[in-house]
């Protein structure tokens, strides 16, 4: 596709990144064959922590105006979703590993999948992982400079990190530790600083949102620019508009209508998607 230009207010000239394909669908990812989306270099997914009836415990939401002498809110005792206990773990890794690109010959093209779960769940997702060909792991550690844990804070040392797990078949998956030759050869950690999204330029859709800064780390590393990227349950579309940015394809699927409907118009629009500029910034048009 061609690039456009665009004049901001100081007369410069601003290149416009290359159309990429965005696509989110609301439906099931299982349904994906109706819709054609070719396979992926990398699937990234925030699987359902399966926390039940205590989605809101330790979290100040669970308690009207966060404060427990005014009782409790209409989250306490409730889930995130009606629909995370039907998540079935055997059913998403048969999607991923039929959409994951085929073990390539050579060495550094071999694709990859990024699992984020709760730290009780690593061992699961490994081990569902390795029914279905993806023999090989490692995890991932993200540091935060908050909690959640809000009502726990006099009672126990809290969780401010969250986890995620590197998959793949055999060979070691495509490796981006640079994006220049001179910049190749650092070491990247396990650990990631997680950071908030700022609220000016990425809407706040989902309870469980991951940061769109996060992604873009993660999507850097393991994929290339035209490389395609699936994520089997986009929430907020989060991981479709980090592709955007970094002028990868994205295919995302999402079966609640409100999320949809949310992220399509706050996060992925037409006007977001053209006003992505070369650099990954937004036109300011976009932005307002």
């Amino acid at each position: 596709a061609r690039t456009k230009t665009n004049f901001g207010n100081t007369g410069e000239v601003k290149i416009m990144k290359k159309k990429v394909k965005i696509e989110l669908y609301n439906d099931h990812f299982e349904n994906a064959k109706r819709y054609g989306i070719p396979h992926a270099q990398l699937i990234i997914a925030d699987i359902p922590y399966n926390l039940g009836n205590n989605a809101y415990a330790s979290n100040p939401s669970w308690y009207v105006g966060g404060d427990n002498k005014n009782g409790e809110s209409k989250l306490a005792g409730k889930s995130f979703f009606d629909t995370d206990n039907d998540f079935k773990i055997n059913n998403f890794f048969d999607f991923c590993t039929r959409y994951l690109k085929k073990e390539p010959k050579e060495r550094g093209q071999a694709p990859a999948m990024i699992v984020f779960c709760a730290f009780e769940q690593m061992q699961m997702v490994i081990d569902e992982a390795k029914k279905h060909g993806l023999m090989k792991s490692y995890p991932l550690v993200f540091v935060k400079n908050y909690s959640a844990s809000v009502l726990k804070a006099n009672m126990k040392i809290v969780g401010a990190t969250e986890y995620a797990v590197v998959l793949y078949r055999d060979k070691l998956p495509k490796f981006n530790n640079g994006k220049t030759e001179e910049q190749k050869g650092k070491m990247i950690f396990n650990w990631f600083e997680w950071k908030r999204d700022s609220l000016k330029l990425y809407p706040k859709i989902h309870p469980t949102q991951k940061p769109i800064s996060v992604l873009k780390k993660l999507i850097e590393i393991f994929t290339d620019e035209g490389d395609v990227v699936i994520d089997p349950v986009a929430g907020s579309a989060s991981t479709l508009r980090a592709c955007a940015e970094l002028n990868r394809d994205c295919y995302g699927f999402e079966i609640k209508k409100d999320f949809y409907n949310q992220a399509k118009e706050k996060m992925i629009s037409e006007d977001i998607l053209n006003g992505i500029m070369e650099d990954g910034q937004m036109t300011f048009d976009a932005i307002v």
